[in-house]
């Protein structure tokens, strides 16, 4: 049973490595997906405000992870 929990957290951890990189870029997506269906947001302009908030969300996690 151990083995197969390690097994488990193991193929967890290739796709969720960092948990608030990943909870950050869903909450992204939902506010965004949210903001274009519901307020009328230009999907061009949800966009290019994902892009953004990826690529923010991304310099943030590498800059923490320099910092351990």
């Amino acid at each position: 049973m151990t083995i197969l929990r390690i097994a488990l957290s193991e193929l967890i951890g290739m796709f969720i490595d960092d948990g608030s990189l990943a909870t950050l870029c869903l909450i992204l997506i939902l506010v965004i997906a949210g903001a274009v269906e519901f307020l009328a947001m230009p999907p061009l302009a949800g966009g290019l405000l994902l892009l953004a908030g990826c690529l923010a969300i991304l310099l943030y996690s590498v800059r923490r992870a320099v910092k351990r």
